[in-house]
């Protein structure tokens, strides 16, 4: 329970359906948690709201201290992933290495069945093959299946989602008719552990990076300024990069190895083919030759049509029937038919469009082996 309106009215939910409601606010990260932004999901309001609400509920409440498993498989990666070049995305971390992983072995010691949250999405049984479905929410604009695409059978069994039939404007009604405080509560759109959205701040203030000099170079690697490391850029990013130019400059890509941020035109962004790695299947155990799904390469991409083809190495081939501008490694990609989610992987570099490759080649052997 982070002390929102969803996971409150997802409590109140399952209390009318007669299941034993146990509330759990998760202490993530510490310094969040007491120092930091009041509206954080574990800062001193939220929990005094979940609290509040479990009271309202007549439900038990804990708070559950995860703050070295979350700074371990959440905020490690999460600095890891910018030192590597690529961009992370945390919230889908947190739901597979915590909320449905640490978390459901605690459940299970304690003789509880089900790990309910307050994500819009929805879990089914298909009595064909047995395995547990992920689908969409029914509320287009609050769907969070993209967060919870590396779920595994496991976990799914486990995972309960009452708001997934609900929109959100129904969600805060419900709220509001069962007087719950936190009925009108506004809802934050951010990282929950990076305060106004800068990254690089928390990055730095957390010690997880330190500065390193390097170069911003163009597709023919001519060093036009410098930068203090590719953990503090990602790619399509056009503002903060510190040079001039005639036209508007995007990140095209990252070179991690040479500590290189590359920029281009925004026509240099678009890509049609890349991979996907440690790709995780919902509706089958193993994926057939081929798959036409709607791709996101991000969370609020809105889709499209893609042609994939699995690896017996647990990567897989995308072709997007259209180019798509900034496909980042590090973000997930989600395959979807309809409103089933057929599962998905972590990008990996996108393929160089042909001026790319040949401005590399040039800057290879131009430039001297890193030492």
């Amino acid at each position: 329970m982070s002390g929102g309106v969803d996971s409150s009215t997802a409590a109140a939910l399952l209390v009318e359906q007669g299941y034993e409601v146990v509330g759990i606010t998760l202490k993530l990260w510490p310094q969040d948690c007491l120092s930091r932004a009041e509206d954080k999901c574990c800062g001193p309001q939220a929990v005094a709201d979940a609290r509040g609400v479990c009271h309202r509920l007549g439900i038990p409440f804990y708070l559950v201290d995860e703050a070295e498993d979350f700074q371990q498989q959440v905020i490690q990666y999460f600095a890891d992933e910018y030192k590597a070049g690529r961009t992370p995305n945390p919230c889908v971390m947190c739901n597979e290495k915590l909320k449905f992983g640490t978390l459901l072995t605690r459940a299970r010691k304690l003789g509880a069945e089900f790990i309910a949250t307050g994500h819009y999405a929805r879990v089914e049984h298909d009595p064909q093959s047995g395995r547990r479905l992920l689908k969409r929410g029914r509320d287009p604009r609050r769907d969070q299946s993209y967060f919870l695409f590396s779920l595994r059978q496991d976990q799914l069994a486990r995972a309960l989602f009452p708001l997934g039939g609900l929109r959100k404007a129904e969600t805060r009604e419900v709220a509001r008719e069962r007087a719950l405080k936190t009925a009108n509560k506004e809802e934050s759109m951010e990282i929950c552990f990076v305060p106004d959205n800068d990254y690089g701040r928390f990055l730095r203030q957390a010690k997880l990076v330190e500065p390193r000099r390097g170069e911003i170079v163009d597709l023919q690697g001519r060093v036009l300024g410098h930068h203090d490391g590719v953990e503090f850029y990602t790619i399509g990013q056009r503002r903060g990069l510190g040079v001039s130019a005639a036209k508007p400059l995007y990140v095209v890509d990252l070179d991690p190895g040479r500590n290189r941020v590359i920029v281009g035109d925004d026509s240099d962004l678009s890509r049609e083919e890349f991979r996907v790695e440690r790709c995780n299947w919902i509706p089958f155990a193993e994926p057939p030759a081929k798959l036409e799904v709607t791709a996101k390469i991000r969370y609020n991409h809105p889709g499209t049509p893609a042609t994939v083809t699995p690896h017996a190495d647990g990567s897989a081939s995308v072709r997007l029937h259209v180019p798509q501008r900034a496909v980042t490694p590090g973000q997930a990609c989600v395959f979807y038919q309809d409103d089933l989610v057929v599962g998905g992987g972590w990008i990996e570099r996108a393929q160089p469009s042909a001026a790319h490759v040949i401005s590399a080649s040039f800057m290879a052997a131009a430039q001297p082996p890193a030492q």
